[in-house]
């Protein structure tokens, strides 16, 4: 994710484990400016790949993208309860046009009470039939000039599963949840019970966070793919194919 002006710098629990399909499966066609060697469970290891991406990508042709090779996008919504990103309207209607899976995600404000904090994310994103479902992006943002406060772990997840009941309540979807690993380490993140999206860029998800059953990996803030002008996060899937359609299903997307 990409931290907003208030920086100085910018689903479902029961379904079964997944488990990483074989190399000789499709690869990532996506090329990187800082590749990362992951080892050979590596995201080329993972058929299905995505983007998150907010207005610091820049121009974006949706249709090249998802010629691509693009299977599911998040755009950055909201943040707190009152910013919303400038690119996000127009990239929705375009990442829909283009009939690529496309979900909101809205970077939580410590200092904005959760209930006004749900109500801006539900103004500022429609419903949308077959859609991605919606993310709560949990993280320490230690550049924001405007709030510094660091709840204990209890009130972090008092406040997220606040957001949470009413997200879920008004789209009829569940809610995942993006981390990276000291918001997850400190604030038992695992506890929310929700498909758990996590940033790992320089070493293996598994091995960073000590945890198998991710259902999404952020593996690289430095991709490059034709239709994007500028570098954007990568994102895989942890299953094959098949598994993707069984939790695409489930979770009411395409």
């Amino acid at each position: 994710m990409t931290f907003s002006r208030r920086t100085t710098l910018m689903g479902l629990a029961s379904l079964p484990l997944l488990s990483a399909p074989s190399l000789s499966l499709a690869r990532s066609r996506f090329d990187d400016n800082d590749p990362i060697n992951f080892g050979a469970r590596g995201p080329a290891s993972f058929p299905v790949h995505g983007i998150d991406a907010a207005r610091f990508q820049g121009q974006m042709n949706w249709r090249q993208i998802k010629r691509e090779g693009v299977q599911f996008a998040w755009l950055k919504a909201t943040e707190g309860g009152d910013l919303l990103d400038p690119e996000f309207k127009a990239n929705w209607k375009a990442a829909k046009r283009a009939k690529i899976p496309v979900g909101a995600y809205h970077f939580y404000y410590f200092c904005t009470d959760p209930d006004t904090q749900a109500k801006w994310f539900i103004k500022n994103v429609p419903r949308l039939k077959g859609g991605m479902p919606p993310v709560l992006d949990l993280e320490w943002n230690p550049f924001s000039p405007t709030c510094t406060l660091r709840p204990p772990a209890a009130e972090v997840r008092r406040v997220a599963n606040r957001f949470i009941d009413i997200v879920e309540q008004h789209y009829q979807t569940k809610v995942v949840i993006y981390t990276a690993l000291d918001f997850w380490d400190g604030n038992n993140v695992a506890r929310l019970r929700r498909d758990n999206w996590l940033r790992s860029t320089a070493k293996h998800v598994e091995q960073r966070f000590g945890v198998k059953d991710w259902r999404f990996w952020q593996y690289s803030s430095t991709g490059v793919i034709k239709g994007i002008e500028k570098e954007v996060d990568l994102n895989c899937f942890n299953g094959s194919q098949d598994q993707w359609a069984r939790w695409m299903k489930a979770n009411g997307v395409g």
